[in-house]
């Protein structure tokens, strides 16, 4: 059985696809790779944040449902992403950067033996910054080269998400048994998971927290998690194994930059497994990757009325010159 390879994505909710594009344009410094919708909910933008070419593992995407009520954080919700820099003088670098910008964050701290940055958005969605400087394992992206973070400080890819659950044993039992996850450390009521290479780029960190109510799903928090895998036929592969431990699944399902398999592991808690590729750079050139409004094939001839149902978003940066600050 091929392990799992790591993070592939994680997908979020906002209040305002305009007000999420500026916060990771312009403040985090990641780069829009793909401007699309939703595909089951053509009315709502989907939004791709990447490395410099949408490598899988690098993504944080998001939907702005329309009408969406603020979400409510607590047990059994994938509460935090991480993005992966290279140092810990990277960390020193965003500390500096988000009291100028008045982003609200914890400082830096350490879990795990790793230095950490953990901020929040204008939704009140949580994030960390997590330090490359001791990393083994899987390997990260390249940051954006044209974007407003000098390179030796910028985002390079996604870290370990967080996921709080009210009942530990299952979902111990579930990574260990089900998703092949090893887990190798604990700090009082976080266990730190594992998979494939391991490091930063492949872990899972379960909060053990039966004392909060559960989560309520809206704009602010995570809808989704995936983990990457080769290709379809390994995908495949990962289909039988989870129906054969008795979930139900999506089977495949054709994103077009990926394919997809989606399984609901706990109460409120969907993961995703996408392959690598084809990756986003299919119907866009590199210099103007997320510039335009991207539909899959199959939406292609649904553009007009989409593009009725979706305000227009400026996204063209590649005739604008950002200082690195």
């Amino acid at each position: 059985m091929n392990h799992l390879k790591g993070i592939h994505h994680v997908t979020a909710i906002t209040s305002s696809a305009e007000k999420n594009y500026q916060f990771f344009t312009y403040v985090l410094g990641m780069r829009l790779v793909k401007k699309t919708v939703n595909q089951d909910d053509i009315q709502t933008y989907h939004l791709f944040f990447a490395d410099d070419s949408g490598s899988p593992g690098t993504d944080m995407t998001f939907f702005d449902f329309p009408g969406i009520p603020k979400g409510v954080h607590g047990t059994n919700e994938i509460y935090k992403t991480s993005f992966r820099v290279p140092s810990d003088a990277a960390l020193e670098y965003w500390v500096k950067r988000f009291d100028r910008l008045e982003v609200k964050h914890t400082g830096i701290k350490e879990q795990f033996g790793t230095k950490t940055l953990s901020f929040v958005d204008f939704d009140d969605q949580h994030y960390q910054l997590i330090s490359d400087e001791k990393n083994e394992g899987v390997a990260s992206g390249t940051p954006w080269k044209k974007g407003p973070i000098p390179l030796e400080y910028a985002i390079t890819g996604l870290g370990p998400i967080f996921v709080r659950v009210a009942n530990f044993d299952y979902f111990k039992e579930m990574m260990e048994k089900v998703l092949m996850f090893k887990e190798i450390a604990q700090e009082e009521s976080f266990h730190l998971f594992e998979v494939g290479e391991g490091g930063n780029g492949a872990q899972v960190v379960v909060e053990y927290n039966a004392i909060l109510p559960p989560a309520q799903q809206g704009f602010g928090t995570v809808h989704h998690a995936a983990f990457r895998v080769e290709d379809r036929s390994v995908l495949d592969e990962w289909t039988r194994r989870i129906e054969g431990f008795g979930f139900q699944t999506s089977g495949f399902v054709d994103r077009y930059f990926f394919g997809s398999l989606y399984a609901r592991v706990a109460p409120q808690i969907l993961f995703e497994f996408a392959t690598d590729g084809p990756g986003f750079m299919g119907d866009e050139p590199y210099e103007t990757l997320g510039e335009k409004l991207s539909l899959p094939p199959f939406l292609e001839p649904k553009r007009e009325q989409i593009e009725r149902l979706v305000r227009p978003i400026d996204t063209v940066r590649s005739t604008k010159e950002f200082i690195k600050e």
